[in-house]
């Protein structure tokens, strides 16, 4: 049964106020969606990497040991932004703890389903709402797997008067975006004035922000960030706003809350504001990259051999999560570290 209750809420709000921009649009029906729902799996609408095979999970904990060991093996607290299911950290804590490290595990995540989830896989973790309360006493292991793309971008629209801020209107409960007022000039660079009629850029000041905090958390506790999401080395012109229902693409302005609303990362735009936060930047490299220089296909053999039934199951996962035409090139990685901490393996 569809619920009625965000969509009227939203209609109400754009009625008083005027259309709103993309990323209230964004935030709001992100917000109602997590917290109804467990997304992830063959039941649900969409699935991630450590859902698909307990390779990547694994070689994310053994990326992480790694780098403690050669950081001088530091009292450090290893952190998750986004677990889903908890199906990552259940196959890197069980990694990593083979690699003689076991951190406290601490998850950021608002989502009371998804939260439950996590519960039965880390029953010893510690939730945060927001990365404000992470400790600060210590350095910071944290990973973000598809975590920057559930977070709401601002469009910008080439018109003929210039470029416009993209708004959602509304009228009987249908939504749909809109040219804003022209935006002033200079605010973009000047190499954007020849763009085509119709071009959109697409910004995100909550990607932004989060990642300045915790790269200035970084600077001063020491420690390390690894991203992996679906991505560009932007900035670049496009539209890649997108909703998922059912593992198919569904509209963004149909139905909100009831589908994930996702955008593409812009890794350069991420980079650049670690930089300039005073930390060390490196990629993005290709997911298959830098799974493949962690060991994915050694992995694989292992697990091949020690389950012969599953050795087709196990090819086809490994190949799902490192070949181009799949995850491999679509989905990019990068790191981000305190100075002074050691270059991360898969980046050089």
């Amino acid at each position: 049964m569809t619920d009625t209750a965000l969509p009227e809420r939203l209609a109400r709000a754009i009625t008083l106020a005027g259309p709103m921009s993309l990323a209230q649009y964004i935030a709001a029906a992100n917000a109602h969606y997590y917290a109804v729902c467990d997304p992830l799996g063959a039941d649900g609408d969409f699935t991630t990497a450590p859902e698909i095979s307990q390779m990547f999970g694994e070689l994310i904990g053994l990326w992480s040991a790694d780098l403690w060991d050669r950081a001088g093996r530091p009292d450090v607290a290893w952190v998750e932004l986004g677990p889903g299911r908890g199906t990552l950290a259940a196959d890197a804590t069980r990694a990593m703890a083979n690699a003689g490290f076991i951190p406290p595990v601490h998850f950021v995540e608002t989502s009371p389903p998804l939260r439950a989830a996590q519960a039965k896989r880390i029953p010893d973790a510690t939730w945060h709402d927001a990365i404000a309360t992470l400790p600060d006493d210590r350095p910071l292991i944290v990973i973000a797997n598809e975590f920057f793309d559930a977070l709401p971008i601002r469009q910008l629209l080439k018109t003929a008067d210039g470029w416009r801020e993209r708004l959602v209107a509304c009228q009987d409960l249908l939504f749909l975006p809109i040219p804003g007022k022209q935006l002033p000039p200079g605010i973009l660079p000047p190499e954007l004035d020849d763009a085509e009629l119709g071009s959109i850029l697409e910004t995100s000041p909550a990607a932004v922000a989060i990642l300045r905090a915790l790269a200035h958390r970084l600077v001063v506790q020491g420690g390390a960030l690894l991203i992996v999401d679906y991505g560009y080395n932007g900035p670049a012109i496009g539209d890649t706003l997108q909703a998922v229902k059912g593992h198919s693409f569904a509209n963004p302005f149909e139905a909100p809350g009831e589908h994930d609303l996702t955008a593409h990362v812009d890794f350069g735009t991420l980079g650049a504001a670690a930089l300039t936060a005073g930390a060390q930047v490196y990629g993005p490299v290709a997911q298959g990259f830098l799974l493949s220089a962690l060991g994915v296909d050694s992995r694989a053999s292992v697990l091949a051999r020690g389950a012969p039934e599953r050795a087709d199951q196990i090819a086809a996962d490994r190949n799902r999560l490192i070949a181009p035409d799949q995850m491999g090139e679509l989905f990019q990685a990068l790191a981000v570290t305190a100075p002074g901490w050691p270059e991360p393996a898969g980046f050089i």
